[in-house]
């Protein structure tokens, strides 16, 4: 049977970045666009151009720099919002425009206020003034397995005769099930014979967990194109995980006759610099890239995979980049097996970047006898995450001990001013968070704190991320160091640059309908 090639649209950079406290600085959205491409991946949605200022200049330099896959910005049915995809798009070699505008009852109710009619007429009028820009653009009804099906149908005939190249059916809230979302698909393309001459995608989010079941019923039943993210992160309970799709097509191919671009090799790379760029941690037991993933604790498993690894193994480690082979780093590595191993990885620095990476690393190999993978992708990380005129930890001190009230002791730098005081706790942990608010005058909340081993042994890193709600937003944190109380402040002073940079960065662009 011959295998049908289903596009791979990413929206990691824009959807996957909704997730709480997951935005990335302009540097670290272009790593990871220069990592997609890479990767293989048809379309990458770059961001939503008119929303910031920070979102404007990412896409515009993610258009300069990626040449092999299509650039999409994100616009709504306004007029201003397809004119700045287009100033940001304009050096793109192959852009593409995504509209999209509400369809469902709820929507057109409580959100827009709009009928059905006023609905059509908008649609109809911004993809044809959105034609004058761009040869290709994508629609979205948004919440459209929640929309009636008349309509629904009415709204893509009126988008494909308006000139959309690509009509998306999102699943927004992740309502659907997979046998209903076959059944939609299925009848879209019995409905709309004009969809055969355009591709018909969807995107899957994955409130009920099954964003990677309804995006293969969806490919089952006409579906070209499908939408996902690295490490399937996004809004709520995120979106269609992309390493999970393309291996499901991968290794069952012989029940799902389809194949993608994908280079899988790479996609164990992809996924952890994701990690290492938003601070998000893969859960160890997420699929093809969770820590347990190929790990066998059982000794009956542990007895079969000797025999024979198809025992207990229907990927092989390798197959998404995750061999055995290793090459190690430490004190002794020089320049270039510290560039043959960001090659290794598919990282590409500039000459400045990889000058201060490699002094990092050069730091952390004095204190480690060996300098693991997931060391560089942290190292990686600092580099690209920097933040203009953010706080930096100088130094600090903490004391603690039995019957001795914990307190600590921080001396903070940002651009000439310095900052220093002394914090009390319930830990030393608590002390330093409380010294740093202190010292820089703010006021913050801690969500969530988790500490991840980074490799083996006494002198391995220690990551940890912090959640910290500031005001109504909240802002996730990374650090990393083989002291854990370091690496604490670290990903707090993070979290607090991530929501300074916001507020300077987010000049957002008058939103009104033009």
């Amino acid at each position: 049977m011959k295998k049908r090639r289903i596009k791979v649209f990413d929206t990691t950079l824009r959807d996957g970045e909704q997730s709480p406290g997951a935005s990335m600085s302009i540097n670290q959205k272009l790593e990871m666009a220069m990592m997609l491409e890479s990767l293989g991946v048809d379309r990458i949605e770059a961001g939503f151009p008119v929303s910031s200022e920070v979102q404007f200049k990412a896409v515009e330099e993610i258009s300069k720099r990626v040449k092999k896959s299509t650039i999409v910005s994100l616009a709504r049915c306004v007029k201003y919002d397809i004119d700045a995809a287009y100033e940001a798009m304009k050096d793109a070699k192959d852009k593409m425009l995504h509209l999209f505008i509400a369809t469902s009852p709820i929507h057109r109710k409580y959100k827009l206020g709009m009928s059905k009619k006023q609905i059509l007429q908008s649609i109809g009028e911004h993809i044809r003034y959105a034609r004058y820009y761009f040869d290709k653009i994508e629609f979205s009804p948004e919440d459209a397995t929640r929309t009636e099906r008349d309509f629904l149908f009415e709204v893509i005939d009126t988008a494909i005769r308006s000139g959309a190249t690509t009509i998306n059916i999102p699943d927004t809230v992740g309502y659907t099930i997979p046998e209903e979302f076959s059944e939609l698909i299925k009848s879209i393309v019995r409905n709309i014979p004009e969809i055969s001459e355009i591709d018909l995608s969807v995107h899957c989010h994955n409130d009920l967990g099954l964003a990677v079941a309804n995006s293969l019923a969806a490919v089952s039943s006409g579906a070209t194109q499908v939408e996902v993210t690295v490490n399937g992160i996004g809004e709520r309970a995120g979106n269609c995980a992309l390493e999970e799709f393309v291996m499901a097509i991968n290794v069952r191919s012989d029940y799902l006759p389809f194949t993608t671009n994908i280079k899988t090799e790479r996609l164990y790379s992809a996924s952890k610099l994701l990690e290492s760029l938003t601070g998000l941690i893969i859960p160890r037991n997420k699929p093809i890239v969770g820590e347990n993933a190929f790990l066998h604790e059982a000794g009956i498993h542990q007895h079969g995979v000797i025999k024979n690894r198809k025992t207990y193994e229907i990927i092989k480690p390798e197959k998404v980049g995750r061999g055995t082979e290793n090459l190690v780093l430490g004190r002794h590595s020089g320049k270039h097996s510290f560039k043959e191993k960001l090659k290794q990885y598919n990282i590409k620095l500039s000459q400045v970047q990889f000058k201060e990476a490699f002094s990092k690393f050069q730091k952390l190999a004095d204190k480690k006898k060996e300098v693991c993978d997931e060391d560089i992708f942290l190292i990686v990380s600092s580099v690209l995450g920097k933040y203009p005129d953010g706080y930096k930890l100088e130094s600090f001190r903490v004391e603690t001990g039995k019957n001795i009230p914990p307190s600590a002791t921080v001396l903070i730098k940002k651009g000439k001013k310095e900052f220093e005081f002394t914090g009390t706790g319930n830990g030393p942990v608590d002390a330093i968070f409380n010294a740093i608010d202190t010292a820089i005058g703010i006021k913050t909340k801690l969500e969530n704190y988790v500490i991840h081993g980074v490799g083996s042994g006494r002198d391995a890193q220690g990551q940890v991320r912090v959640v910290l709600k500031i005001g109504e937003n909240k802002y996730a944190g990374r650090g990393d160091s083989t002291d854990i109380i370091e690496a604490s402040a670290k990903a707090y002073l993070n979290a607090v640059n991530r929501y300074n940079f916001s507020l300077e960065a987010a000049k957002i662009i008058n939103k009104k309908a033009v």
